[in-house]
């Protein structure tokens, strides 16, 4: 399934908002981390990340519809680009979209060359995608709760 990228307006955060909260709300159900969850950000959060002059929040379009979004932006420390969140909505899930959809990221952002990101190491198949982007798993860890452990990667672009 093709898909494209367009950058988010305002009038979008309460629709990308809802459709967060439907994509992580079984990860929610599941890890119970309430404190961190994207389940649980308010719909302030999406837009102060709408707001952020050093951030680009896209809507994931597949098939004319909004499959998801993916939120990117710079890091003041080193310059990094991060992305937190993205995600793809149940129904449009297992259809290679967040590949395409952080492989066109990455086009969009050519001239950035690091890349970060974190997920929780009990979903394999995230995992295993980032990996399969060129992703490498840093050292860094953080245990959430009994349940779930967050885990960062990073990719250098050529």
């Amino acid at each position: 399934m093709k898909i494209n990228l367009q950058l988010a307006q305002m009038t979008d955060a309460a629709e990308i908002h809802k459709l967060q909260i439907a994509a992580f709300s079984p990860l929610l159900e599941k890890y119970r981390d309430h404190d961190t969850s994207p389940a649980n950000e308010p719909l302030e959060k999406t837009i102060h990340r709408l707001k952020n002059p050093d951030s680009f929040y896209f809507k994931i379009l597949a098939a004319g519809q909004i499959a998801g979004a993916i939120h990117i932006v710079r890091k003041e420390k080193n310059g990094s680009l991060w992305i937190s969140p993205i995600f793809v909505i149940l129904e449009f899930q297992g259809k290679g979209i967040a590949q395409q959809a952080m492989k066109l990221a990455e086009k969009k952002f050519s001239a950035e060359k690091t890349w970060e990101l974190s997920t929780l190491a009990e979903e394999t198949g995230n995992c295993y995608l980032y990996e399969k982007l060129g992703y490498e798993r840093t050292r860094r860890i953080e245990k959430i709760n009994e349940r779930a452990t967050l885990v960062y990667y990073r990719k250098e672009l050529d």
